[in-house]
């Protein structure tokens, strides 16, 4: 599994990348490895401003349905373009292609309550 450290992550198993006022989000490596093939992102909070743990979408895999959550208060920006020809991107490559949304974010404060990737690797093994 590849736990990057220059993210933060949830207990719900998203990660967050910073960049600035902005920042992407995504599901972790584990998360994806437990999903299997995701054939489906759903979000439909695009301009909205959601608190954290607030509920922004869904991923589909062939088996399930889960919900994802955000990790920091913020709004919701953009939904990667790419994932609706290929969600399979989430799988290949979650922390980079495989993003899933843009956000603003609203309390930069938030993300000291997120885990950074040594507790994230002990929370996922």
């Amino acid at each position: 599994m590849n736990f990057p450290d220059n993210l933060k992550y949830t207990h719900e198993h998203e990660w967050i990348r910073v960049e600035g006022e902005e920042a992407l989000v995504g599901i972790t490596d584990y998360a994806q490895h437990e999903l299997g093939d995701v054939v489906f992102v759903d979000v439909d909070t695009v301009g909205e401003s959601l608190s954290a743990r607030d509920r922004f979408g869904t991923v589909e895999a062939v088996k399930t349905v889960s919900d994802l959550f955000m990790p920091v208060s913020g709004t919701v920006l953009e939904v990667n373009p790419e994932l609706d020809a290929s969600p399979e991107l989430v799988n290949k490559e979650p922390y980079d292609g495989g993003w899933i949304i843009r956000i603003k974010i609203a309390d930069a404060g938030d993300l000291e309550t997120l885990l950074d990737s040594d507790a994230y690797r002990a929370l996922a093994e």
